[in-house]
């Protein structure tokens, strides 16, 4: 549900532009890796043809790591209602020892197996479960709402620029449905909205 104070918002969810670890499909998660000079420029090119989309929010959240808030000083211009805020929890899932490694370093591995077979719900070894991940998600999203709580204005459409477990996680509890049924490709994103006569539904 949401208990923010107006009876229909907007959140447009934006998944951060790729990196060098994102085109290797390396596990980028506690790695603070800025953009490649390759995925800026797919992303600039990529939100031209969405632009339509951005220019309506009133408040602009992001991650704190590199890769969301240069995502988001690319889509947004800076201004008193642009201003882009952070919300810690928001970080991306810790991997453990599986951290900036891909398939072909892991194939082999019985730990990375193991995880396969739990169909990737047990804890990375020395890092998250998908339980644990989705509860500090979670908690970043019910930050959220306590900031917007504060504000004096109606805000009624608001952009997260975050990460595709961030989104994953979030979506499939305010949604219902799979953790990857929300998975998203660079720069990809959700517009969601919620009324209290539907609650939460996509709507882009």
């Amino acid at each position: 549900m949401w208990t923010g104070t107006d009876d229909k918002i907007e959140i447009l969810w934006i998944r951060h532009g790729m990196t060098a670890a994102n085109k290797e499909h390396r596990y980028l998660g506690t790695t603070d890796e800025p953009l490649s000079t390759e995925g800026a420029r797919r992303l600039i090119d990529q939100w031209k043809t969405n632009e339509w989309l951005l220019g309506h929010e009133d408040k602009v959240y992001s991650s704190p790591m590199k890769r969301c808030l240069e995502t988001a000083q690319l889509l947004f211009e800076q201004g008193e209602k642009k201003q882009i805020r952070v919300i810690p929890q928001w970080c991306e899932m810790d991997f453990g020892q599986f951290e900036y490694k891909n398939y072909r370093e892991l194939n082999g591995n019985p730990d990375y197996q193991a995880w396969i077979d739990s169909g990737g719900t047990t804890a990375f070894p020395g890092g998250e479960s998908r339980a644990e991940f989705i509860k500090r998600s979670m908690e970043g999203f019910a930050f959220l709402q306590e900031q917007l709580k504060k504000e004096v204005d109606p805000v009624h459409r608001i952009c997260c620029i975050v990460h595709g477990g961030t989104i994953m996680a979030v979506l499939s509890q305010l949604l219902g449905g799979d953790y990857y049924d929300y998975q998203l490709p660079n720069g990809g994103s959700y517009l969601v909205q919620w009324t209290k006569e539907a609650g939460w539904t996509i709507i882009e």
